[in-house]
């Protein structure tokens, strides 16, 4: 059986009534390991909000408060376990959680991170410095990265933005700020979606959850980027869409299968 990998941004910690909507998603989907970003207060009363979600899910769940944004967190549903954690908060403006788990094709090592939305120079520092850090071979770094793919054209879907939004995706020159996703590439990184997706990969604005800072068009802001060792193993990359996921965030789920049962 494939090893099912989830990530999400579940806007605001899923408040204005919504966090029910992401625990049904979550508890349909089943992913063995899940990804979340802007858990906003989940950190509170000593992470009880965290708790009472992995429990309702049946998962066990790391949370990365952050500094200066909203934490993230990894969670993994047993017989999954954690052998390492880790919080990285220093260079980024939200945060990045860090997971080492044990699978019969070797340690996985899975980031979920949520690069900053407002400075594409910013953006592009957090990535590179994520993929120089993290470079175990079965190793993926997911989550909200903001970034536009390079292989995309974005001017005309960039042109529907008010000013105030498309500065956060333009370079000094005016052009589409594509460094961030470039800076995993040039790490030796792979676009799980590119590799292995079905769909268009589209991740926001969902239909009914809001998003007018995204081009009413679709973009694609959330990834999966993976070691090539790792990225090899994946299929079936797609986003989720339908009953919860179209109101319970201004982002889609993205998932992915992965193939860890045998080392290579």
């Amino acid at each position: 059986m494939p090893t099912s990998l989830l990530t999400w941004n579940i806007k605001t910690g899923g408040n204005g009534g919504r966090l029910d909507s992401v625990v049904a998603l979550l508890a349909r989907e089943r992913p063995d390991v899940a990804a979340l970003q802007e858990l906003r207060d989940f950190q509170r009363h000593d992470g009880r909000r965290m708790r009472e979600v992995a429990d309702a899910l049946g998962m066990v769940a790391h949370l990365a408060p952050s500094a200066f944004g909203q934490p993230v967190a990894v969670l993994v549903r047993p017989p999954l376990t954690f052998t390492r954690r880790a919080t990285v908060r220093w260079r980024l403006h939200h945060a990045a959680a860090a997971a080492e788990i044990p699978t019969p094709a070797g340690p996985l090592t899975v980031v979920s991170t949520h690069l900053n939305p407002f400075q594409p120079y910013r953006r592009m520092r957090e990535a590179r410095w994520l993929a120089h850090r993290f470079r175990a071979p079965l190793t993926v770094i997911t989550g909200d990265l903001n970034g536009l793919d390079p292989d995309t054209a974005h001017t005309e879907r960039l042109a529907r933005l008010p000013e105030l939004y498309r500065r956060r995706h333009l370079d000094r020159d005016g052009h589409p700020d594509t460094r961030a996703i470039g800076a995993f590439r040039a790490a030796g990184y792979v676009d799980v979606w590119r590799s292995a997706g079905v769909g268009d990969g589209l991740t926001v604005p969902t239909t009914k959850g809001g998003g007018h800072e995204f081009s009413n068009t679709g973009m694609r802001l959330d990834y999966l980027m993976a070691r090539p060792e790792l990225a090899a193993r994946a299929s079936h990359a797609r986003v989720i869409h339908g009953d919860e996921a179209e109101w319970a965030s201004d982002h889609y789920p993205l998932a992915v299968d992965l193939d860890l049962t045998t080392p290579r």
